[in-house]
């Protein structure tokens, strides 16, 4: 087995949330590495990158929505410090949100989700069909109302993606571009990792930031392994042609029959369409049934989607832990911290999440906004209850 030099902090995980994490351990002077075969891959490359923590509003989750704001909030400056130090635009939109209903069923549910909305101090501006479609003329004839939220934006994630791997590369964190395959625990605390070369890698605090992949790094003991799970989610990219265009103004969603779609126009002409959600464990299959779907919806919503080019369909895996929350921070192992389970939020998520882990490293205590989302809320019981 051949051996490394130290880092400060070794960071298991190039997605989004790993990367963040680096770039602003390094900033303050930590020396830092992440450990990933293809660093800016995992879900950030499936994702839509809705910023949408109004419209995404649920019941129980008013803690998260803090959290979901105070990212929001930070995403203009976040996102024009990346653009500034890499050349890298990640796409950030201000193009607001329009939630819509297309039957009685789904109106009296929007209707609900506005009251929470309202009651929550969150600004959305209830529409009537004809008011929506006055927004997005393509709209279906039979929209029955919807909420505007100029407040819920888009970004890129792809490129996001690509800007924070620059990011990292301009602050010195050094890439690994192998798989983990073990935690190094030596006298009882996280001391690195051995990856699938047999390279031993020492660090003098590891943040395990590996997505939906998280439970399953070995040589993590049983009771500080995350509760974290994967949750499938296929989507499909469309493009628009320049006589369509516009074609969308800003990100249209909506409950179908009960089942949720949206759909999220890019710059560049690109349709994002998503996503489903199913409990699959690691299949990462692009199914016909999931398409038909997504497309079976779409067309409720947008009829004039189905004229347009097809050009990609993917599918990856949230991260889903017990309450829908992430994991930030400590765990009861010494030297081993946590950054995942963002579930459908981790693109939101980034900027404070960066801001949050950055600021456990340094310091050794998580910042306010952090502290509900420590690892150590969830006991044995929580792991034993995870879907196989």
């Amino acid at each position: 087995m051949s051996s490394s030099r130290t880092s400060d902090v070794l960071v298991v995980g190039g997605g989004i949330i790993g990367l963040v994490t680096a770039w602003r351990a390094a900033q303050r002077g930590l020396a830092t590495a992440v450990v990933d075969p293809e660093p800016g891959g995992g879900a950030a490359q499936v994702a839509a990158g809705m910023l949408a923590a109004v419209t995404e509003l649920h019941y129980g989750e008013e803690t998260l929505l803090a959290l979901n704001l105070a990212s929001a909030r930070r995403y203009p400056d976040f996102a024009a410090e990346l653009t500034e130090l890499t050349g890298h635009d990640p796409g950030y939109r201000r193009c607001g949100t329009l939630a819509v209903a297309l039957d009685a069923d789904d109106r009296a549910h929007l209707r609900e989700l506005h009251a929470l909305q309202r009651r929550s101090g969150l600004e959305s501006e209830w529409l009537t069909g004809r008011e929506c479609r006055r927004l997005e003329p393509l709209l279906a004839p039979g929209v029955r109302g919807g909420l505007r939220v100029d407040g819920d934006h888009q970004v890129d994630p792809r490129r996001l993606a690509a800007a924070l791997v620059a990011a990292c590369e301009r602050t010195g964190v050094v890439l690994h571009r192998s798989w983990a395959e073990r935690l190094t625990v030596v006298r009882d605390r996280a001391a690195g990792c051995v990856l699938a070369d047999g390279t031993a890698l020492s660090a003098d605090r590891v943040v395990l930031a590996a997505g939906s992949l998280s439970g399953r790094l070995a040589g993590v003991p049983d009771a500080v392994l995350p509760p974290v799970r994967p949750v499938k989610g296929q989507v499909l990219r469309l493009t628009v042609p320049k006589r369509y265009a516009p074609f969308l103004s800003r990100t249209v969603r909506a409950v179908v029959r009960g089942s949720h779609v949206y759909l999220v126009p890019r710059r560049n002409g690109e349709l994002v369409v998503g996503a489903t959600t199913e409990e699959l464990g690691f299949d990462t299959a692009v199914t016909a049934g999931g398409m038909y779907a997504l497309l079976r919806d779409a067309h409720e919503l947008v009829p004039g989607i189905t004229e347009l080019p097809l050009t990609e369909t993917r599918a990856g895996l949230r991260p889903g832990s017990p309450d829908n929350a992430p994991l930030l921070g400590p765990t009861a192992l010494d030297g081993l911290l946590l950054a995942t389970g963002h579930y459908r939020n981790g693109v939101l998520l980034t900027p404070v999440t960066g801001d949050a882990m950055a600021h456990v490293l340094t310091t050794g205590e998580l910042p306010e906004e952090a502290r509900p989302f420590t690892p150590r809320r969830f006991g044995a019981a929580a792991r034993e209850e995870q879907p196989v």
